[in-house]
C-alpha cells in the first residue's frame, strides 16, 4: 500500500523529479501543484498546449500530466506537437470527457496513461508510481546493454572474445601490422583461431574494401594446387579449355591467406617465393610474368623452423613467410578465456538455434575446465552447440554435453597436467592449475581466492608471479 494511504509522506529520492501540469483550470493546477510538491516533484504549470510547448523547450520535465480539454490548443494536439521530441519525458492524460477510443487515441499519440476526472489523490499518486518504475526499468535496461557493450569492447576483438594477457598480446601484434602490407605468418595448434586473426588483419587494414581469399594449402590436390593458385592458359594441360585467372589474381589488391602453407608441396614452394620476392605471377602454361599487389598472409599448425632444418620446408620461403611471427596460444594456456568464450558461444547458438540458454551449470563448467582441449576454441565451440541443441532447461546441465567429451575429460586426470614422473614438477603443475581454476572462478578477486585455496595473500601473490600466472 502506498505510503500517502497510510498518512505518510512517501519516501523521496534525493533527486527531485521535474514536473509540468497543463490544465486551463485555476483550481485544478493548484490542487495538483499542492499535492505533487509534498510529494517531492518540482512542479511547474501552463493554461493550455501553447503556454506548454514554450515551457518544454525551454526545460527538462520528468513527467506531464496533461488535460485534454483546453482552449487555445488541446491535449490531444500537444502530444501530437511533441511526439518523439520528448523521449525521456513521460506523460499522462487527464480528461472529464474520456471514452475508451480517447484513451487509445492518446496512447496512439505517445501519452504513458490515462486518467479519468474526478480522480482521487492516490490515483495519481500510484500512476505516477507506476510510470517511476517503468522509466527506472528502462534505465536500468539501458545500464545493462552498456555492460554488455562495454564487456563486448574489454573482451572482444573483431569475431575474437579473450580476457586472458596472452590473446591480449595477439590484439597487440594484429592492431601494429594491420597497417601494413607486411607478410605475417600465424602459428598455432588446429582450432586456435588463425583465421580469424588473419580476417582481422585485413579487416583493420586499408585494404578492407579489397578481396580477401582463402587458400587452404593442405586441402588442394597437389597437380591442382598450382593452377589454382596462378591460373593457367587454355590447352596449358588435358582439360584447360580455357584461360583461368588464379587465386593471387583474384586477391590483386587484397590480401591472400595461405591457411596451413606447411602442407604446400615443395615444387610450388620456390614458386612462392618469387612471388613473394618480385610480386609477380606466371600462370601454367604462360611464357609471360604478370605484376600483381597482393598482401600475403600465411598460417600453420607446424613448426616451420624444424620442417626446414629436416628438409623438409624451403627455409629461404620461412625466413621470406616470417617477417611478422603471431603465435597463437592454445586453449589449454589460455584456460581464463573459458568461460567468456562460453558465454560467447552460447550468445551465438541462442540466436542461430533460437534458444534461451542464460547460463552453464556449475558442475558442466568444472567438467569443461577439466578438459585438455586438444581442438582448443574450435572444440570447445562444437561442444557448447551440442549441448544447447539437446538442453531442455535454460542452462548447460552434465547430461547435455556429449558422453565422449565427458569420458575423456574424466580420462584426462593428472596425466593431462604432470608430464614425467617428478614429484617435485608434479605438486607445481597441480598448484597451478589448481590456482588458475580458483582465480578464474573468483573473476581475479586475490584475496578471495587467497581464502579458498586456505593460504596467506602474499603467499598466493609469491605463487602467480612463480607460476607467470596472468588473470
Amino acid at each position: 500500500m502506498p505510503e500517502i494511504l497510510k498518512g505518510k509522506e512517501p519516501d523521496l529520492s534525493s533527486i527531485r523529479k521535474r514536473m509540468l501540469i497543463i490544465d486551463d483550470e485555476e483550481n485544478m493546477r493548484h490542487m495538483l501543484t499542492s499535492m505533487l510538491t509534498k510529494f517531492g516533484y518540482s512542479v511547474d504549470t501552463a493554461a493550455d498546449g501553447t503556454d506548454a510547448l514554450k515551457m518544454v523547450t525551454q526545460n527538462h520535465y520528468d513527467f506531464i500530466l496533461c488535460d485534454l480539454k483546453m482552449p487555445n490548443m488541446d491535449g490531444m494536439t500537444f502530444l501530437g506537437a511533441i511526439r518523439g521530441k520528448l523521449l525521456d519525458t513521460t506523460v499522462i492524460v487527464m480528461s472529464a470527457y474520456g471514452t475508451i477510443d480517447t484513451a487509445v487515441e492518446a496512447m496512439k499519440q505517445g501519452a504513458y496513461d490515462y486518467i479519468s476526472k474526478p480522480f482521487k489523490t492516490d490515483e495519481v499518486y500510484l500512476t505516477l508510481k507506476k510510470a517511476e518504475e517503468r522509466e527506472n526499468l528502462k534505465k536500468e535496461n539501458v545500464r545493462l546493454k552498456e555492460r554488455i557493450r562495454k564487456i563486448e569492447r574489454d573482451y572482444s576483438f573483431s569475431e575474437m572474445v579473450a580476457t586472458s594477457r596472452q590473446m591480449k598480446d595477439v590484439f597487440d601484434l594484429v592492431k601494429k601490422v594491420a597497417p601494413h602490407k607486411t607478410t605475417v605468418l600465424i602459428s598455432g595448434e588446429s582450432g586456435t583461431g588463425k583465421e580469424l586473426v588473419a580476417r582481422s588483419i585485413h579487416e583493420m587494414g586499408d585494404r578492407s574494401d579489397k578481396p580477401l581469399v582463402t587458400v587452404n594449402c593442405g586441402g588442394i590436390p597437389e597437380t591442382l594446387l598450382e593452377s589454382e593458385l596462378f591460373g593457367h592458359k587454355k590447352g596449358a594441360f588435358t582439360g584447360a579449355d580455357r584461360d583461368k585467372k588464379g587465386l593471387f589474381e583474384e586477391a590483386d589488391t587484397g590480401t591472400i591467406f595461405l591457411d596451413e602453407i606447411g602442407e604446400m608441396p615443395q615444387s610450388l614452394q620456390v614458386k612462392l617465393l618469387r612471388v613473394l620476392q618480385g610480386d609477380e605471377i606466371r600462370s601454367v602454361g604462360d611464357s609471360k610474368t604478370r605484376n600483381i599487389d597482393v598482401r600475403v598472409i600465411a598460417a600453420t599448425s607446424k613448426n616451420l623452423k624444424e620442417e626446414a632444418v629436416k628438409g623438409r620446408f624451403r627455409e629461404d620461403l620461412f625466413y621470406r613467410l616470417n617477417v611478422f611471427h603471431i603465435p597463437m596460444p592454445s586453449l589449454r594456456e589460455r584456460l581464463e578465456d573459458i568461460p567468456v568464450l562460453c558465454q560467447h558461444f552460447i550468445n551465438k547458438f541462442n540466436k542461430s538455434l533460437n534458444k534461451e540458454i542464460k547460463s552453464i551449470a556449475p558442475e558442466s563448467m568444472s567438467i569443461i575446465r577439466n578438459h585438455t582441449w586438444p581442438g582448443n576454441v574450435r572444440e570447445l565451440e562444437n561442444i557448447i552447440e551440442h549441448a544447447i541443441v539437446v538442453a531442455d532447461g535454460n542452462r548447460i546441465m552434465p547430461e547435455n554435453l556429449p558422453p565422449e567429451f565427458i569420458r575423456i575429460s574424466e580420462q584426462g586426470g593428472i596425466s593431462s597436467v604432470v608430464k614425467g614422473s617428478s614429484l617435485k614438477e608434479a605438486q607445481k603443475a597441480l598448484e597451478k592449475k589448481l590456482i588458475t581454476k580458483v582465480l578464474t572462478e573468483t573473476g581475479g578477486n586475490r584475496t578471495r581466492a587467497a581464502k579458498l585455496l586456505e593460504i596467506s595473500h602474499p603467499s598466493l601473490l609469491s605463487k602467480i608471479k612463480a607460476y607467470r600466472i596472468q588473470i
